[in-house]
């Protein structure tokens, strides 16, 4: 079992690699993490993991996927909250009836 490791991602680039390569920086088992494009044209991504040999680089990288996954969810559910919340609120300002008009008093 070899405790470094080559990864090819394909139809990725730069937005990936970088989000990947410093999540799996912070993790304890993690001794290096980096990646690569070869050429802007062609859209493939190459991430190395080296890890302390505790887990293998596959499992490393299944844990980072996993793990930003989970935490991007978490963002899309509060974003959804709070904009829901905004709209209900912008809902209450323009039925607040500031006197006649078209525009309900706001010009």
């Amino acid at each position: 079992m070899s405790n470094t490791s080559d990864f090819k991602i394909l139809k990725e680039d730069h937005t990936l690699g970088n989000l990947l390569a410093e999540h799996l920086k912070q993790a304890p088992h993690v001794l290096m993490a980096g990646y690569k494009i070869a050429h802007p044209n062609v859209p493939e991504l190459m991430i190395r993991i080296q890890t302390d040999g505790s887990i293998t680089p596959r499992e490393a990288l299944v844990g980072a996927c996993k793990q930003l996954v989970a935490m991007y969810g978490q963002l899309g559910r509060e974003f959804q909250k709070e904009l829901a919340l905004r709209q209900y609120a912008d809902q209450g300002e323009q039925g607040g009836g500031n006197g006649g008009g078209a525009n309900g008093g706001h010009y």
